[in-house]
């Protein structure tokens, strides 16, 4: 690759504005970012595209998908992770959380027996380059599962880690308040007849009596012992926020309310829902819409969450709504935020020293296409 590269003509979105202009880029890093088209020969016409920062994505859990692509399959690890990555990359997400899940509530689920594979297979494909993206670990605890805190003080020493979210999927509460949502949702994901609903219901119960406040401490302190980012997740109440804003938690993931989402904005903590809640014009689970905290402006992060692909249109719909984010802020909170919010401090903005991590975009028939993507200068899709 040539030390310098630079994409000219192109509809560059910083933090704050959007112009036609050039962008250098330069042993990785962002080397210059100027109004106007490149008079070099050399320049690379990008012929009016849009010129974005690379994503940022926290919280995806889509390698599970090609980890298991069938009920009762078992997908080689090296071959799912190199799949999950082309995917994210194609998205245009440059800097991507894989979410390994620990503490499995499905009773025919294999997320605990996979763990160990599919963390292998993240590292290697970043140690030995073959990942285009850049890999981080995001490891969300079920707070109920009797073996969460003995399996998190197992992995959290990877290199890695840099993300922990803590969640309790118990009934009643946070993101099934509703029984009956919790009902359809755990029916119709693992195929439970109403017996094994009732027995489902009454031991995720008994375990979230036992156990959630307890580990929820243990995992949050020996976070910040670490100096890990933490997420809240589902945060339904004042009183769920007050205690995530007291655990020095950063992210607030999909809080249901909006009398949630509000307090955790204030309280410091960045906001982060689906990107597939603004595609598809409100939540699967009947909670609060990301439109709707967005109207009200406490929406700071998107997550592509289950679908890569929806991220970047959800950031566009976001800027194309009457709710007060324009283009830059939109795009913000699909790269600079999340980055901020991660402790990652040297990407997700357009900006002179930061890495040259970039995707090329245009919008056609309301329909955006990525053409290019570079991570650190190097064209990766």
């Amino acid at each position: 690759m040539p030390a310098e590269r630079i994409l000219s003509n192109a509809r560059v979105v910083t933090a704050d504005q959007v112009f036609t202009g050039s962008v250098v880029m330069r042993d990785g890093l962002i080397a210059a970012v100027d109004e106007g088209r490149s008079q070099l020969p050399q320049a690379e016409d990008l012929q009016g595209d849009y010129l974005l920062p690379g994503l940022v994505e926290l919280h995806t859990d889509n390698l599970e998908k090609h980890m298991s692509p069938r009920p009762g399959v078992d997908w080689p690890s090296a071959s799912a992770v190199l799949t999950h990555d082309a995917q994210i990359v194609a998205a245009g997400i440059t800097t991507v959380f894989d979410a390994l899940s620990i503490g499995d509530i499905n009773p025919r689920g294999k997320r605990m027996q996979q763990l160990p594979a599919m963390l292998e297979a993240i590292a290697e494909a970043q140690h030995s380059g073959d990942a285009r993206a850049d890999h981080r670990l995001h490891l969300r605890c079920e707070l109920s599962h009797p073996q969460v805190l003995s399996v998190f003080r197992d992995l959290v020493e990877h290199p890695l880690v840099q993300l922990v979210s803590v969640m309790d999927h118990s009934p009643g509460q946070r993101q099934f308040a509703k029984e009956e949502k919790y009902r359809e949702y755990y029916m119709g994901k693992y195929s439970l007849n109403e017996l094994e609903m009732d027995a489902f219901i009454e031991e995720q119960l008994g375990n979230a009596r036992i156990f959630s406040d307890r580990h929820r401490r243990a995992i949050v302190e020996d976070c910040r012992a670490r100096g890990l980012s933490v997420a809240s997740h589902d945060d339904a109440t004042l009183a769920h926020v007050q205690e995530s804003a007291a655990f020095g938690m950063s992210i607030a993931e999909f809080p249901t309310t909006l009398e949630a989402a509000r307090a955790s904005h204030a309280a410091g903590l960045q906001v982060l829902m689906g990107a597939p809640n603004i595609v598809r014009g409100g939540s699967h689970s009947g909670n609060i819409a990301a439109a709707e905290l967005a109207r009200h402006g406490v929406l700071d992060i998107l997550s592509s969450d289950y679908y890569p692909a929806s991220l970047l249109p959800a950031a566009l719909l976001l800027a194309g709504q009457d709710n007060g984010y324009d283009l830059p802020r939109a795009m913000a909170a699909v790269s600079r935020v999340p980055a901020r919010a991660a402790g990652l401090d040297d990407r997700g903005e357009i900006r002179v020293g930061l890495r040259a991590d970039l995707l090329q975009a245009r919008v056609r028939g309301g329909q955006a296409v990525i053409r290019q993507v570079w991570r650190q200068a190097n064209r990766v899709f």
